[in-house]
């Protein structure tokens, strides 16, 4: 089959490799309709190359037919159309008891200290193969994969496997009040679903971004938004549209490789042309984040408020500034998304006709899976207006 693999820092290629096959009794094999790149991808392609190996298929965020399954799946069958979480989870561990499936017990990624494996995401969560590929092997599939109609095209379904948990669990964990303004830093595809949701459970929005391409998307949507180059500082024109007080919670949206950090991002240029083995234990121990977003964050928060962080962060040491956060009385909550926790709150939204949450205006490029390396590019080099790439295998 005809996968996308990487090899290096921006060097991602489409090759054949081995077709997938059932393993276990609990896998399913899903051959891939629709596919996307994901904002964490970049980080694989820009900053994380040293926990990936030569040839690693990408991706997480897959859907497509069921084709075959092992003994003890039950839920899917052939021919039923699914969507399949990043995270992999078994269902009935002590975590997915608690519905923290991020941290399933069973697939936790144990020699490097790590919560439940992923689908196309370094060694750190696995190395498994991933998603943007014609076929996949889904281990845990007798819990994982979501079924999901016939009919509607697969945007209104795709998201299901990270942007739009991922964005509802960014919400919830920011505990907005009733009537209350949230913060959105950075309007990416996760930026973008945050301030979709938020908007439609009846909060107050702003939004942080420099793009214009993101802006105008999310002006479609309703969202008021604040270039951070065109006003002095974002958290305190925050602060002037929210009576001088702040905003009751901050989502941010951005991550590790925020603009306007230029110390971290020549410390993670640096460790970039390390050789594998000196720059992964480097990047397992330092602070190589860039924390512009995070620390406009702290700034833009009231006293009290909640800051959730679900852009993806990688460093050990990163400098916070506690004094401010312990004097604000701030609230922090972070972490991967428990994707099949908010499937049930998500699937009337995704199945309403009306599209409520605009899945269908979020891609600006849709690709053959041949062209993943042009895709890759311009997401990254925010090139061609290009917000969202969904490729097609």
């Amino acid at each position: 089959m005809k996968a996308v693999t990487w090899h290096g820092k921006r060097d991602v290629r489409v090759e054949e490799v081995p077709d997938p096959s059932i393993k276990e009794p609990t896998d399913a094999i899903v051959q891939i309709t629709s596919t996307a790149i994901c904002g964490s991808d970049l980080h694989l392609y820009e900053v994380l190359g040293p926990f990936m190996g030569e040839g690693d298929v990408l991706g997480h965020e897959p859907m497509g037919i069921v084709e075959e399954v092992g003994a003890e799946v039950a839920h899917i069958k052939p021919g039923d159309r699914v969507v399949i979480p990043f995270n992999i989870a078994c269902g009935r561990c002590h975590m997915c008891d608690r519905e923290l499936y991020a941290q399933c017990e069973t697939t936790q990624v144990r020699d490097h200290g790590m919560g439940a494996a992923l689908f196309g995401y370094t060694k750190l969560y696995g190395e498994v193969p991933g998603g943007q590929a014609e076929y996949l092997r889904v281990p845990q599939a007798h819990f994982g994969p979501i079924k999901v109609p016939q009919g509607p095209p697969d945007e209104r379904f795709l998201y299901l496997s990270d942007v739009l948990p991922t964005a509802w669990q960014a919400v919830q964990w920011a505990d907005v009040p009733d009537g209350g303004t949230v913060a959105v830093f950075g309007l990416g595809p996760i930026g973008q679903m945050c301030a979709r949701i938020a908007r439609h459970l009846g909060y107050r929005v702003i939004g942080v971004e420099p793009v214009p391409e993101r802006i105008a998307m999310a002006e479609r949507h309703g969202v008021r938004v604040l270039d951070p180059g065109r006003v002095d500082a974002a958290a305190e024109t925050i602060r002037e549209m929210t009576g001088g007080r702040g905003a009751d919670s901050v989502i941010d949206a951005v991550g590790m490789e925020a603009h306007g950090s230029p110390g971290a991002k020549l410390a993670q240029t640096v460790t970039g042309l390390l050789p594998d083995r000196a720059a992964a234990p480097l990047m397992s121990r330092a602070g190589i984040d860039r924390l512009a977003a995070l620390h406009q964050a702290i700034e833009a928060v009231r006293r009290g408020g909640t800051i959730s962080v679900i852009g993806v962060y990688g460093g050990m040491a990163d400098p916070l500034p506690m004094l401010r956060m312990f004097d604000k009385g701030v609230t922090l909550r972070m972490g991967q998304a428990h994707v099949k926790r908010w499937v049930d709150d998500l699937m009337p939204l995704v199945t309403d006709e009306a599209d409520p949450l605009g899945t269908e205006d979020l891609a600006t490029h849709r690709l053959p899976l041949e062209q993943a390396p042009y895709g890759y590019e311009i997401f990254q080099k925010k090139q061609d207006g290009a917000v969202k790439v969904v490729l097609r295998p």
